[in-house]
């Protein structure tokens, strides 16, 4: 038997279109009004047109180091997701090896910035 679900966001807009709060509830999740949170990124497949859509927002207040730690977070969940969708190893030894490199290429531009 089918069913369907519905997740919703909402997304909270200054007078110049930049987002101030973004929100999201599940029908199938606990969250009943709806949970917070600074920064979606979702990526969407058109089938037909063989394509990915992005949807990308983060809040005005979302501190850039908590952006390096989302990034990170996604990208390496990325390469878990492709593990489990291809069961290619390698990928995803590329993702986390990539991920490493990246980080500490942050954080030496972080520190060089911070002198």
């Amino acid at each position: 038997m089918s069913r369907e679900t519905e997740i919703v966001f909402k997304v909270r807009l200054d007078d110049q279109n930049m987002p101030e709060k973004i929100s999201w509830t599940a029908t199938d999740g606990p969250q009943g009004e709806g949970e917070q949170c600074k920064s979606i990124m979702i990526g969407l497949w058109d089938g037909e047109e063989k394509n990915t859509m992005r949807i990308d927002l983060w809040t005005k207040d979302m501190q850039v180091d908590e952006m390096h730690t989302h990034f990170f977070q996604l990208l390496l969940s990325l390469g878990d997701t492709y593990h489990r969708a291809t069961q290619n190893p390698f990928i995803q030894e590329a993702i986390k090896n990539f991920c490493m490199d990246i980080a500490d290429k942050t954080r030496a531009w972080e520190e060089e910035k911070a002198i």
